[in-house]
């Protein structure tokens, strides 16, 4: 993880001491939790990677998975400590080895605060997928991605909204 300099650790379970906060990221129903001062959203629990690959193997058709094993989306520290949150939804293009074509990344709809749209476009390229299928071969697809900047509660305090 790229810490930011000077921000302190959460104490939150995963917090490895770097103090930097991801965001948190819906995927198409894989899940990657993980917390580090900031939740990952996700649709359900993660399955292990070799799961994740053997079912990209067999697939027909279907959209693009998301293998990382971590976010590679980094919650800006500043705005993470002044409880700024918000969401941005990316349009992609993955490439039928997986790959995330750079270029083609392109902000559909903005969080408002151009900070967390910029974090969102830079972990945009570490994202890796299992490509989408069509009768069983590996295709190039386009999909909206969103990526939800929003602060973990404190143990014990109230949600955050």
């Amino acid at each position: 993880m790229i810490g930011a300099p000077g921000h302190r650790g959460t104490g939150a379970p995963g917090d490895r001491g770097t103090g930097a906060p991801t965001a948190m990221v819906r995927f198409f129903g894989a899940s990657v939790p993980r917390c580090l001062g900031a939740a990952l959203l996700f649709a359900a629990c993660k399955p292990n990677d070799a799961d994740i690959r053997r079912d990209a193997q067999t697939r027909q058709n279907d959209v693009p998975v998301a293998i990382n094993g971590e976010s590679p989306f980094q919650y800006p520290a500043d705005l993470y400590d002044q409880g700024l949150e918000g969401e941005v939804r990316l349009r992609l293009w993955v490439d039928s080895t997986g790959r995330v074509a750079p270029d083609s990344t392109r902000i559909a709809s903005s969080s408002g605060t151009p900070a967390l749209d910029t974090a969102a476009l830079v972990g945009a390229v570490r994202l890796q997928f299992a490509p989408a299928h069509r009768d069983g071969r590996p295709v190039g697809a386009a999909f909206y991605q969103p990526v939800i900047f929003r602060r973990r509660a404190a143990p014990g305090g109230p949600p955050t909204q």
